[in-house]
């Protein structure tokens, strides 16, 4: 095709690249004398509808976007030759290779320039999904990022090239059942025809590691669909954290959006927590993470020998007070008889707490919530929920303790068992979710919580019987 001259307007000058039906040629503008970049879906015995579709598709939205790290639409049109008939897209040639050609001819990059470059492709990702409606690449590779030439201390310009997977999206995230993609960079959702923005930031993270690594991602080992890289690459603890986020399995557990990626890059100081959660076998207390929110929901305890104990004695208790003040009452006309109504409310308040331990012990829940604003420790009993103690500022968190189970001294020389307790303070506030004012008994669990709230708040675990735990 070189030398040929389409739409009557653009002299074919080099193939740059071939696949099933779809060429991309780098042409010159006869009218303009510059270089632009032409895609060529032609029609053939391997041509699909799908294939027209998508080619359609990029071209519209291609058209739609205005980003000076983007290639420019500039034309759409038929081609009707003798040698081959299809429709052709003309954009906007840029100088420079792709990361592919770098890594081919053995580039390789420091993490200084892989945080460069991701923090670039993430301002693009920020413009591209805060679109309406949100528009998913659905193919970020090497080979579809060019970087231009290294300029002082600057990595080189960064752009994302080729959108023939893209998808449009409701806001709704409605998702799309085209599947595209690459294997290796696609996450797990997309195989099941299902894009959102958080799909972008799997597929970016996946390219970081190509870079880190040298190695496609297919190549490296998995366990538990997630990427081993770390024995492949130099990476500081802090962005290879970064990168697990990015390139978690489960939407819930990865980065929601690239402005939210992209504030946890620019500050590497934050200890981000450590994606493999392994919780003591049996438990049935529920921990939900992800970069910027954590929730702990501690189930109703259910019947256990103390509380059956509680039980049977707070019905003994109230039964008594019930019955003393019923004959009190009865002995002196009113409002002679006030004393000892007035007289008995102590014993009626210990009774309801009583039964109220014993009555959430076996109906409510300890919710344990953390966000980027603040923390909060709610106890729900049907449909009542109360704060304790009430919420307090994100930043105001300061330390997080635990102690292990321990004994103390008693009368006569016994000794007192005192159970496990964790709690995190915030500021003068005590947030308590173990121990005898807390819902968990279980020391196990507690350690197990314990170092989860430790990874994801970025402190240490502090016991005052003793040192910093790791």
């Amino acid at each position: 095709m070189i030398g040929e001259i389409l739409g009557d307007r653009y002299e074919v000058q080099q193939l740059l690249g071939k696949k099933a039906g779809r060429r991309t040629l780098l042409a010159r503008d006869l009218q303009t004398q510059e270089l632009v970049v032409i895609k060529l879906l032609s029609f053939g015995d391997d041509f699909e509808w799908d294939s027209l579709k998508l080619f359609e598709r990029e071209a519209e939205t291609l058209k739609s976007l205005s980003h000076p790290l983007i290639p420019q639409y500039l034309n759409y049109f038929e081609v009707n030759l003798p040698t081959i008939k299809g429709f052709a897209l003309v954009q906007t040639y840029i100088r420079a290779k792709t990361l592919e050609q770098y890594l081919q001819t053995g580039r390789t990059f420091t993490e200084t320039e892989v945080k460069q470059i991701a923090k670039a492709l993430l301002e693009i990702l920020i413009y591209l999904h805060e679109l309406h409606p949100p528009v998913i690449h659905r193919d970020i590779k090497p080979s579809n990022i060019l970087l231009g030439e290294r300029s002082g201390n600057s990595v080189g310009q960064v752009y994302l090239v080729d959108f023939g997977s893209v998808q449009t999206v409701l806001a709704t995230e409605t998702g799309t059942r085209t599947v595209v993609g690459t294997y290796g960079y696609m996450p797990p959702e997309q195989f099941g025809g299902r894009t959102v923005a958080a799909s972008d930031l799997y597929s970016l993270g996946a390219t970081l590691i190509y870079l880190m690594t040298g190695n496609h991602p297919a190549d490296l080992p998995q366990k538990d669909f997630r990427i081993q890289f770390e024995q492949a690459a130099n990476v500081s603890p802090s962005f290879s954290k970064w990168l697990k986020w990015m390139i978690e399995p489960s939407l819930e557990g990865r980065f929601s959006s690239a402005a939210g990626a992209i504030a946890a890059l620019d500050k590497p100081q934050a200890t981000l927590p450590a994606l493999v959660v392994r919780k003591p076998d049996g438990s049935k207390i529920q921990l939900t993470k992800n970069w910027d929110s954590l929730e702990i929901i501690i189930p109703p305890a259910g019947l256990h020998e103390s509380i059956v104990f509680t039980g049977l004695f707070a019905i003994v208790w109230n039964s008594f007070v019930l019955i003393w003040t019923i004959n009190a009452l009865s002995i002196m006309p009113f409002p002679g008889n006030i004393p000892f109504a007035l007289f008995s409310l102590p014993f009626w308040g210990a009774g309801f707490m009583m039964m109220y331990k014993f009555i959430f012990n076996l109906f409510g829940s300890i919710y344990l919530r953390l966000n980027p604003e603040q923390i909060t420790l709610t106890w729900e009993l049907f449909s009542w929920k109360f704060e304790r103690p009430r919420p307090s500022p994100r930043q105001s968190v300061n330390k997080l303790v635990y102690i292990p189970k321990h004994f103390i001294k008693g009368s006569k020389d016994t000794r007192v068992a005192v159970p496990a307790q964790l709690y995190i303070c915030s500021g003068l506030k005590k947030y308590q979710i173990g121990g005898n004012d807390g819902g968990i008994k279980s020391e196990v669990e507690l350690e197990w919580l314990a170092h989860e709230l430790s990874e994801w708040l970025g402190l240490p675990i502090t016991n005052p019987m003793g040192s910093e735990l790791s």
